[in-house]
């Protein structure tokens, strides 16, 4: 049983709504929970996508580190705290299912990675997005995240070295964001993306997603073998054949996930 998520499964979707009230700060606790919301989807068999969504009775979608753990750290108690970050994190980032990030408020810190490791990015015109922890006095984790994205060398840097808020729009223009909405349409938005996601195999979606992140440390070439070695898995599968024939036969197709 997660405490600081709640899980609402319907028709494929699965949304996770973190609370930690006030500001859904991360702490210890809720680091191991990421690990084990990961495990959980994986474990599913019925979510096809995870949408990442925060209570809207917290300040922020993500306020980053709770401040509280770090004032008492040593560089010995900061490095088991960084164990910790680098064993959960990567099984969020690692997910064998698309994930939507449906943005609604600040981001910031670490919470602009954890944004990073969704494969789509939904925010409100009214989040912000900032890496302060020069401002605390240490290093910003999580640039090779951003210029992962796509974004600019000279935006990741000025975001490290400043530590300013960014507004979604900035963040959009930037390459971070892929849309930015309204308020009362991040959700919505969210679910309508994941609507259309849930349609598909459940085996091409775990395929997909696995290569999509292995392909981002290759070259073309490799990074295209590696999709041809898993479709190559896949077309032996019922719901390769099906996909082809409700093509074909113009209708939907009724996928077993098989």
């Amino acid at each position: 049983m997660l405490e600081f998520f709640k899980i609402e499964e319907s028709g494929g979707i699965a949304v996770a709504t973190f609370e930690r009230l006030p500001v859904n700060a991360l702490s210890y606790d809720v680091y191991r929970e990421i690990g084990a919301l990961a495990d959980l989807v994986e474990q599913s068999e019925s979510i096809r996508v995870l949408i990442f969504a925060a209570s809207p009775l917290s300040k922020a979608w993500i306020a980053g580190a709770d401040v509280k753990d770090l004032l008492e750290c040593d560089p010995e108690t900061r490095m088991q705290r960084y164990a910790l970050i680098n064993e959960t994190l990567p099984r969020f980032y690692n997910l064998d299912r698309p994930v939507i990030a449906a943005i609604s408020g600040p981001t910031i810190g670490v919470g602009t990675s954890i944004a990073s490791m969704c494969d789509i990015r939904v925010a409100s015109r009214h989040a912000f997005f900032a890496k302060p922890e020069i401002d605390r006095g240490v290093v910003a984790g999580g640039g090779a995240q951003l210029l992962r994205l796509g974004m600019s060398v000279g935006i990741v840097r000025e975001m490290i070295y400043t530590g300013r808020r960014f507004s979604a729009q900035e963040m959009q223009a930037a390459g971070f964001l892929d849309y930015v909405v309204e308020p009362d349409q991040v959700l919505p938005k969210a679910m309508e993306i994941a609507s259309l996601i849930a349609t598909k195999s459940l085996p091409a979606l775990k395929a997909n997603k696995v290569c999509n992140n292995a392909v981002e440390g290759m070259n073309w070439q490799a990074g295209y073998k590696l999709t041809q070695e898993y479709s190559a898995r896949l077309t032996g599968g019922q719901d390769s054949k099906e996909g082809i024939r409700a093509f074909l036969e113009r209708r939907k197709a009724r996928y077993q996930d098989s």
